[in-house]
């Protein structure tokens, strides 16, 4: 393989501390335990920025991502220290997305403001839902009182805002469903990310998996939430992803499009490209651990080229419109050829369609994705690839600990 260009380069941030581990959460986050030690996290996090800068020399941000656990825990005078600490060694292209996970129960109008003056300049909300009894289901810590107040206080310091909502909940009908979607709907919010919940291994559902709605009953809670969001005036431009016009989440974009990321913090990957290989990387998961290691990088390994189509395509198809196919060998160093025998069975399929400039899934391909990623898939066992913010879970390897 070889790359003529340099893909486009994000920076994941990862506090890994929660209020309360919810019992569908298989994130790296753990319920906090006493005073946070934020100075001698953020500290860590230079660190291991600085490891990372030989590696990436000359090369600018375009966004920046602090994702959780949950991040509004830390004071805006951490964040602040944070992002200082970021700018003073890597510079970030004019205009760079900076978001910052909060949920409800941890914030209120003089930290947004906080946030704000620290250089966030975009709020990503976990509410999850308006329905008082689904919040409950969840374990989440926060009423539907204090979603509808945290979004208010948002947008009064902040002009970029995601929702983050979920269907498919434990003992959801469709009407419920339905009242979520419009009233995120009528909040008027730049982004809304709604996806479905799905029961992972780790987690306290796993163990004790709750009744929740039927495949086609949550089918329906999508459709439902396509409808409205696009009389809303959002365009669903990823699988689980509406944003207002000029309001995509360029962060994660950079996922999609097999763009690279630096990871810092505790369990946080990240993947770097040179001109003739593709690394990954990983950090020690347990905070406790993160904190005293000498060295926090747990994992490095160049991802094999065979590796390489199907890495690209879990994250390109997740997008409606697809990829143009000059992208592939942009973001790869490989020759689109090598893909025709699965472009052509997709096709068979009807979960693709093609044309000699662009590739994109049918509506077909959307509702199915599993299926269509699967024909991509090699005898090889694939590395880590991002579980981006506020994504549907579709194949899972591994993730950067961001959402």
């Amino acid at each position: 393989m070889k790359l003529d260009a340099l893909p486009p380069l994000a920076l994941y941030v990862h506090i890994p501390w929660c209020v309360r581990k919810c019992p569908y959460c298989d994130f790296n986050s753990h319920e906090r335990a006493g005073t946070l030690p934020e100075n001698e996290y953020v500290a860590r996090l230079m660190l291991d920025l600085e490891g990372l800068l030989p590696s990436v020399w000359g090369r600018r941000l375009i966004s920046v991502f602090i994702g959780g656990g949950t991040p509004s825990l830390f004071s805006p005078g951490a964040i602040d220290t944070l992002l200082s600490g970021v700018r003073a060694r890597m510079t970030l292209e004019p205009g760079a997305e900076v978001t910052l996970e909060a949920n409800p129960g941890t914030v209120e109008a003089a930290r947004f403001r906080g946030f704000r003056d620290a250089g966030v300049n975009r709020i990503s909300i976990g509410v999850q839902s308006f329905d008082e009894r689904m919040l409950a289901a969840l374990g989440r810590i926060h009423g539907p009182g204090e979603a509808r107040r945290a979004i208010e206080a948002a947008a009064e310091s902040f002009d970029n805002v995601n929702i983050d909502l979920m269907y498919g909940l434990p003992g959801q009908t469709a009407a419920m469903a339905r009242a979520d979607i419009e009233e995120a709907a009528r909040a008027g919010v730049a982004h809304i990310s709604a996806y479905q919940l799905t029961i992972e291994p780790n987690t306290a559902f796993w163990s004790r998996p709750p009744p929740l709605p039927e495949h086609d009953a949550c089918a329906d809670m999508q459709l439902v939430a396509e409808e409205i969001l696009d009389r809303g005036g959002y365009e669903h431009y990823e699988t689980s992803a509406f944003a207002k016009a000029g309001r995509r989440c360029q962060h994660n974009l950079n996922y999609w499009e097999f763009g690279d990321y630096l990871g810092i913090g505790a369990g946080a990957h990240g993947k770097i490209s040179f001109r003739d290989r593709i690394t990954r990387h990983e950090r020690a998961k347990q905070p406790r651990e993160y904190l005293v290691a000498s060295n926090t990088l747990v994992g490095e390994r160049i991802v094999p080229p065979a590796e390489l189509p199907f890495e690209f395509m879990l994250n390109a198809l997740r997008l409606v419109e697809g990829f143009p196919l000059v992208l592939f060998e942009e973001r790869t160093g490989l020759a689109p050829a090598i893909l025709e025998k699965a472009l052509q069975q997709a096709e068979q399929a009807g979960l693709l369609e093609r044309d000699w400039k662009r590739v994109r899934p049918t509506a077909r391909g959307q509702r199915f994705l599993n299926e269509l990623l699967a024909l991509f898939l090699s005898g090889e066992t694939p590395g880590p690839a991002p579980d981006a913010p506020g994504a549907g879970r579709v194949i899972r390897i591994s993730s950067p600990a961001s959402r």
